[in-house]
């Protein structure tokens, strides 16, 4: 996919940087998608530019006329698939599996992988959000800090988790969380702040890209609940994604009707979102799509705020988090900026790998093979 593809470009072009500033050398042995994998103890930087530019075509790494190709079996599930090439000693201690996907098809491969010594760093949300028992293999009781990361499951490469787990490891309580952590709802909101139609907006939204095909899919909240689930759970909170209360932007008798007639009833929802919209105006508020962590209780959909308090004043399609805490009780730690994007989602996936790599792993071993630089695995 587009994060996966941004990624490797990213490790590419930061050879010189990361040897030179960390004495780290990334070693590519395993590229996966959906139709099979190259396998190779060592995939050359030429084979992965190769491997980039048939994914960038549209193409398929099994189409891939070179060595080390595996082709994935037509009756076999991705999820066996990925597994089974875990399981035939492609992983090792030293290595590092990166999940950029956005399916739970890949909790087996992450799972195989941590028991045989590996390191996971995981930019899909599925995995850290899946039921409690999941999260608990992957993320670790106590914490596997050396072995796992997943910053850029929220907010993209904002530092949302880094920050979480700095105030946990002070010990600051977290009285609650408040964020926007959807690009597309932020734009919805701010465009009902200015007064705009909501069926609009929505249509604007669409045709610009922001959203999904299906606009549902954006304005039903679950990937802001999945968000806030992960920041809980973080907390140290033991909750089920049936826990969140989610409510979505549209109707429970929109729900299945085809993308086409959804957009046509759009406009019947435009006055009373213009009516909230100027019931929040008068108390000198805004309409936010937010998430609130709160009390033991996860909500997740629109609320009115002050526009003076950080999220109030967010705009545009950027995230934002707040975080009271014993230390920040009145004035939140705040962190904002871009919460989407290729290219953003990378670069915290690839931070999340240098730590891993190098500073964050006490096992880590250095080698002789690329002159003393450390040499890690990434699958």
């Amino acid at each position: 996919g587009g994060v996966g593809r941004a990624l490797l470009e990213q490790i590419l072009a930061l050879r010189e940087h990361h040897a030179a500033t960390y004495g780290v050398w990334f070693n590519a042995t395993l590229l996966a998608d959906s139709s099979g994998a190259l396998v190779l103890p060592s995939i050359a930087d030429a084979k992965l530019r190769e491997a980039l530019a048939r994914k960038e075509s549209g193409g398929k790494l099994r189409e891939m006329q070179t060595d080390g190709v595996l082709a994935k079996p037509d009756d076999q599930s991705a999820s066996d698939f990925l597994e089974g090439l875990v399981k035939s000693g492609h992983i090792s201690a030293d290595s590092l599996v990166i999940d950029c996907t956005a399916t739970d098809e890949t909790i087996p491969a992450l799972k195989a992988a941590l028991s045989v010594g590996g390191k996971v760093v995981c930019a899909n949300k599925k995995p850290v959000s899946a039921d409690q028992q999941t999260y608990d293999t992957l993320v670790g009781i106590p914490r596997h800090m050396h072995r796992v990361r997943h910053e850029s499951t929220v907010g993209a490469g904002l530092p949302v988790i880094a920050a979480l787990n700095r105030l946990l490891a002070a010990n600051d309580t977290i009285h609650k969380v408040a964020g926007t952590f959807s690009g597309t709802l932020g734009y919805v909101m701010t465009g009902l702040q200015n007064g705009r139609k909501f069926s609009e907006i929505v249509i604007e939204a669409k045709r610009l890209g922001y959203t999904e095909p299906d606009p549902r899919d954006d304005l039903g909240g679950l990937d802001v609940a999945r968000k806030a689930l992960i920041i809980a759970r973080g907390m140290g909170w033991r909750l089920e994604l049936a826990d969140v209360a989610v409510t979505p932007l549209y109707p429970p008798e929109f729900e299945n009707l085809t993308v086409a007639e959804f957009i046509e009833k759009l406009p019947e929802l435009d006055a009373g979102f213009a009516k909230q919209a100027a019931e929040a105006a008068g108390k000198g508020e805004a309409l936010r799509f937010a998430a609130l962590v709160e009390n033991g209780k996860l909500t997740v959909g629109p609320q009115s705020v002050a526009l003076t308090s950080p999220l109030g004043s967010l705009s545009g399609t950027d995230n934002l988090v707040e975080f009271y805490t014993k230390w920040y009780p009145a004035s939140p730690l705040v962190i904002r900026g871009a919460g989407a994007g290729a290219g953003t989602t990378a670069a915290g996936i690839l931070s999340d790998m240098v730590e891993l790599a190098f500073s964050a792993t006490p096992d880590f071993t250095r080698r002789s093979a690329r002159g003393g630089m450390g040499d890690a695995d990434v699958e």
